[in-house]
């Protein structure tokens, strides 16, 4: 499939430091979050639309490969697309791209499912809107 990719632009902020003046490695997962959020907007159908069905993504696993350091001040590009789809699961692909320095800062995957009522559910038979749009 041919998913589309969203971008996802922000500013590095100072309190993402660490002791060493770059941004702390957590604060990567948060952008990958902020990301997916924005994705899921532009594609019609926000996180919140989504969790007043009772529906909701927790995340199943993450992977994140640091290249590059991130500096406060720093514009940063969260490129953000599906990068597998079942209706069960939805596996997202992020590039970190740092255009302040001109180079890929990280790479990352986050999985999650989706459940409702504590079990895990199919999209496609739950929100069949959100499925026909994930899957373009």
């Amino acid at each position: 499939m041919g998913w589309k990719m969203y971008t996802y632009e922000r500013k590095a902020q100072y309190h993402e430091t660490d002791q060493m003046g770059i941004i702390h490695h957590v604060n990567y997962i948060k952008w990958m979050e902020e990301a997916r959020i924005g994705f899921l907007d532009e594609l019609g159908i926000g996180y919140a639309d989504i969790e007043k069905t009772g529906i909701v993504s927790p995340v199943v696993k993450l992977n994140v490969e640091y290249k590059r350091p991130v500096y406060f001040g720093d514009c940063i590009e969260v490129r953000v697309s599906v990068k597998n789809y079942t209706g069960i699961k939805l596996e997202m692909a992020y590039e970190f791209y740092n255009k302040t320095r001109d180079e890929l800062s990280a790479q990352a995957s986050s999985l999650h499912c989706f459940t409702k009522d504590g079990r895990i559910v199919c999209i496609k038979k739950e929100m069949p809107e959100l499925h026909e749009k994930i899957s373009l």
